[in-house]
């Protein structure tokens, strides 16, 4: 039971770190509700998932190579940039009365998967982190265990996404109109610095310095 507690929250506490993911998550939840909120984090868990069969089966090695680095910060520059500026656009249209939002799910899923499959962050963190936890639990564990406790883990990430969905929502039934469009603001002012931050990242690559 202490092993599956020690995974749980591992998962918790990576999820918790404020980044592209909290950002969206906020910035959905607070202009279209809480289920499209929840879909954004479940969109990046899928990613993480893919992450992790990648760190399990060594293909995420080939990321290494300096072209496939710059690769993934200038996708991740597009990407978040993109969905910042997006956001921004829509701040001054948006109907806060209106709790969907005219989004469609599908879209809120998406955003969540790609924003997590493009951050170059959230695949150094598996290569380092889970792939060195891995190598432990591989160690001492069958393979059954070793999916069930990676599954814990899975499982502390996702609590923490539905803990954002929830307040998310909550902020857009407690907060008055001019406060949820500035937190939106703010979030795809974050998005948009993350954004810039992965283009710096490229150039720091392409330059040869990094």
């Amino acid at each position: 039971m202490n092993v599956l507690l020690s995974h749980f929250f591992l998962g918790l506490s990576l999820a918790a770190p404020i980044g592209p993911i909290n950002a969206a998550q906020m910035e959905k939840g607070i202009r279209a509700g809480f289920w499209h909120a929840w879909l954004v984090g479940l969109g990046a868990m899928a990613a993480d998932g893919v992450f992790m069969l990648l760190v399990y089966f060594g293909v995420i090695h080939v990321l290494d190579r300096p072209f496939v680095q710059t690769f993934l910060w200038l996708f991740g520059f597009f990407v978040l940039t993109y969905i910042g500026f997006e956001t921004l656009m829509k701040v001054g249209k948006q109907d806060w009365g209106n709790r969907g939002g005219g989004e469609s799910p599908y879209k809120s899923f998406a955003s969540g998967f790609v924003m997590s499959i493009s951050n170059p962050m959230s695949i150094l963190f598996w290569l380092g982190v889970y792939g060195s936890v891995l190598a432990d639990m591989i160690a001492k564990y069958e393979a059954r265990e070793v999916v069930l406790y990676s599954s814990t883990i899975m499982a502390g990430i996702m609590l923490w996404d539905f803990l954002m969905a929830l307040a998310a929502s909550a902020f857009r039934r407690l907060l008055t109109d001019r406060l949820l469009a500035s937190i939106s603001v703010l979030s795809g002012l974050s998005l948009i610095g993350f954004g810039l931050y992965f283009g710096f990242e490229a150039y720091w690559v392409l330059s040869g310095r990094g």
